[in-house]
This record gives C-alpha cells, sequence and structure tokens, in this order.
C-alpha cells in the first residue's frame, strides 16, 4: 500500500510539474501568438449541438489600436475602474464585494473580477464556478500581469470577450450589431457593448431594453471621470 501510494504520489507531480510548465508556455505563447479558441467558445459549440441549434462562432481579432478608445474606456467604466492601478487584483473592490454579499446573503452575488482575471479566465479556463476554477484564476492573472502587460492584456480581453449568442470579440460584435468596424464604434455604442457583457446571452444592444440604456448612460458618465487610457 505504501509502495502504490509513493507511485501515485510521484505521478501526482509529474502530471502537476508538466501542467504548470505547460501553462508558462501558453502564456508566453499567447503574448505573441493570438489565442485561436477558447474552453468558452468550445463549451458554447457543444452546447449548440445538444440543443439542436445552428452552430455559430463569429470571431474576427483585431490589433488594439484598430478598436475605438472609446471602447477601451468604455470597458474600464463599466468592469474594472482601477485597471491601470493594480496588478491583476481590485483588493478594495473585492472588499466592497463582501462587504455587500455579507448584507445580502441568500440574493444576487456581487463579484469583483477585474478585466485581467476574467482574460485569464476566458484564454485558459473555464466559466463554471469553484475554488479550483478561482485558484487557477488566480495563478494565470498573475502569470498575465508579469508576461502580457496591460495593453497585451486589454487586446486579448477585447478579442475573446462574448458578445452575444456565438459572437466573440469587439470586431464581430461592432460588425452584428452597428455594421461598422471596431475602430468607428461611436462613445455610445461603446458603452451599450460594454453594458451588456456581464450577460450577452441575454442583451443585444442593437435593441436594447430601457435597463441597458440605464447602463450604458452611468458607463457614459463613469467613461468621463476616467477620461484617457494611456498604457
Amino acid at each position: 500500500m505504501k509502495k502504490f501510494l509513493k507511485v501515485t504520489w510521484k505521478v501526482f507531480l509529474y502530471f502537476l510539474a508538466i501542467y504548470f510548465a505547460s501553462s508558462i508556455l501558453f502564456v508566453v505563447a499567447y503574448r505573441f501568438v493570438n489565442p485561436p479558441l477558447t474552453p468558452l467558445m468550445v463549451i458554447r459549440l457543444f452546447e449548440q449541438a445538444a440543443n439542436g441549434q445552428t452552430i455559430k462562432l463569429k470571431k474576427s481579432w483585431v490589433s488594439l489600436p484598430n478598436i475605438s478608445p472609446s471602447l477601451q474606456i468604455a470597458v474600464v467604466a463599466s468592469e474594472d475602474n482601477r485597471f491601470l492601478e493594480h496588478a491583476g487584483f481590485d483588493l478594495e473592490a473585492i472588499e466592497k464585494a463582501k462587504e455587500f454579499n455579507d448584507r445580502k446573503k441568500g440574493q444576487k452575488v456581487r463579484g469583483a473580477s477585474t478585466i485581467s482575471q476574467q482574460t485569464a479566465k476566458n484564454v485558459f479556463l473555464w466559466p463554471q464556478r469553484s475554488w479550483l476554477r478561482k485558484g487557477l484564476e488566480v495563478y494565470f492573472t498573475v502569470l498575465i500581469e508579469f508576461v502580457w502587460g496591460k495593453e497585451r492584456i486589454m487586446e486579448v480581453y477585447l478579442n475573446v470577450i462574448e458578445t452575444g449568442k456565438g459572437i466573440y470579440g469587439a470586431e464581430a460584435a461592432a460588425q452584428t450589431y452597428f455594421e461598422r468596424p471596431a475602430s468607428k464604434l461611436t462613445k455610445g455604442e461603446s458603452a451599450l457593448l460594454a453594458a451588456i457583457l456581464p450577460n450577452p446571452q441575454k442583451w443585444n444592444p442593437a435593441s436594447p431594453t430601457p435597463y441597458l440604456l440605464g447602463r450604458q448612460q452611468w458607463i457614459l458618465w463613469n467613461m468621463g471621470n476616467i477620461g484617457k487610457i494611456e498604457y
């Protein structure tokens, strides 16, 4: 039995070492090579097939200079006010979310994931909540902050983020909803796109609900507070 446990432990450590070594290689590679697919894209394809839906995967990678600065400001205003200031984790937002969730037990949970954390999750991990996934998210967030830097994180985020049913990234969303390239998005369109990100499967920026229009106005106001983004 002891021998079996010893062998099992060695095998576990071996695979653990391979996992961490390969994860570092992927992070370094994606600093220069654009991720072709993400786990969420693959999961959505299987969901579409299982539900008898038309298989749809619409995405088009564009470099950050070809994405409207308004959209970059809008996602920061909507998702992560201190994106340029923190090292991957907004401790102030985490504390506020914890206090809110403690007060509102049993109700909808408020998150505090930064753009860096969301990018790490989208590119390397699966969407379901679990302690294992959250731990790996922390690990990958530290890696991409160190290896990629803020500009590359924003570029990858805006190219892989889910923006509708089978739609991913700023370019595909801009073409689908507003019939223009991502480089030509206006402030209002950018704010609407940022507004749908918490639930892109449900909301459509081309047909905004009163709630979405309210979120758009708040994001536009906060964009004015943030001003210009300089990486």
